[in-house]
């Protein structure tokens, strides 16, 4: 079993759905004793296209682990998550990431509105820096443990009926 003592969320959020998610994940990482830092990715970090911000990359090099959380727009990662994975590469080229613990977090406001497609952009991205990769390991309707409603393995997808609200269940 890995332990992990300091985890990151990046995230961005636009109607306040994706901050409910990182809300929620961060609650029961602290109920299992892992100290976690939140970053919101806001837009005044972006300069001419390019996300920017140092002391944010230093805590996720001292981070075991890093949970990427943002909307699904389009079928992809919103426009401010994607400045901030393209600023990783500076990392990228020597490994800095390598060896830590990745998952993702997603949500839209239709069922399927290709929300895999975002956690598949945000393994991708783990795997170019050398990160393992934690999908979920509740299927949706066997052995239900309550989580998982839309039945994605890859990492938890929220679908939002209500503009602004994450349903419970997804939380």
């Amino acid at each position: 079993m890995i332990k992990m003592k300091k985890t990151t969320i990046v995230y961005f959020t636009h109607t306040g759905v994706t901050k409910q998610l990182v809300e929620a994940c961060k609650k029961g990482l602290e109920s299992a004793n892992v100290e976690v830092q939140t970053h919101q990715i806001l837009g005044k970090e972006i300069v001419e296209g390019r996300f920017s911000n140092q002391a944010l990359f230093e805590t996720l090099l001292e981070s075991d682990a890093i949970v990427f959380a943002t909307p699904t727009y389009m079928g992809s990662v919103s426009a401010q998550f994607k400045a901030f994975a393209d600023a990783s590469s500076e990392y990228w080229g020597e490994q800095k990431w390598a060896d830590k613990l990745a998952t993702g977090m997603t949500c839209g406001s239709a069922m399927n509105g290709d929300q895999s497609s975002t956690l598949a952009y945000m393994n991708t991205l783990a795997n170019q820096h050398g990160m393992f990769w934690v999908g979920l390991d509740s299927a949706y309707g066997f052995k239900d443990h309550g989580v998982n409603r839309m039945g994605c393995q890859l990492g938890v997808v929220a679908w939002a009926e209500q503009d602004g609200v994450a349903d419970e269940r997804d939380r």
